[in-house]
């Protein structure tokens, strides 16, 4: 490819199709093949593999993002994410786990300070006035919670 001045932006840039760049050349004749989404099933243009490009980037790029996000949000890397969010402690749900930290404390990111909990159970536990009951169900199983952590009436 030639490097050249592209005739309708004007970047200098590398030569594409039809005498222009990349961006300008798909703005000008590129159209995308429209095909009924797989998943949607709305005529939309193809992406990849039959989807649009929203159900492609839900279908296979989802997981990729959850794990990003936790990694930033929990400083957690995904092999522990998943393992301690498998079930909630307290009841035994797997459907949504959530990450908590039991001394509150996110830069505190120890295997020991780290449970999951169903979104029932994690509300109850922030909410002052069902946090005991989750507190004792988690000492009973053998948990180390902090006095710091707990909320007084």
């Amino acid at each position: 490819m030639d490097h050249f001045i592209c005739p309708r932006c004007g970047k200098d840039t590398l030569k594409h199709a039809k005498g222009l760049c990349v961006t300008c050349y798909k703005k000008e004749h590129w159209k995308p093949k429209v095909v009924k989404c797989k998943r949607c099933e709305e005529m939309k243009p193809l992406h990849a593999k039959g989807f649009c490009m929203g159900c492609y980037n839900f279908k296979f790029q989802l997981q990729n993002i959850k794990n990003h996000q936790n990694k930033k949000r929990y400083n957690v890397d995904e092999e522990t994410y998943n393992k301690i969010t498998a079930k909630c402690v307290v009841c035994g749900f797997n459907k949504i786990v959530q990450l908590h930290h039991i001394d509150k404390n996110r830069e505190n990111n120890s295997e020991k300070n780290l449970i999951g909990l169903c979104p029932n159970h994690h509300l109850m536990l922030h909410h002052g006035k069902h946090q005991h009951e989750i507190i004792n169900s988690l000492k009973e199983k053998g948990f180390q919670i902090p006095e710091n952590s707990i909320i007084k009436d």
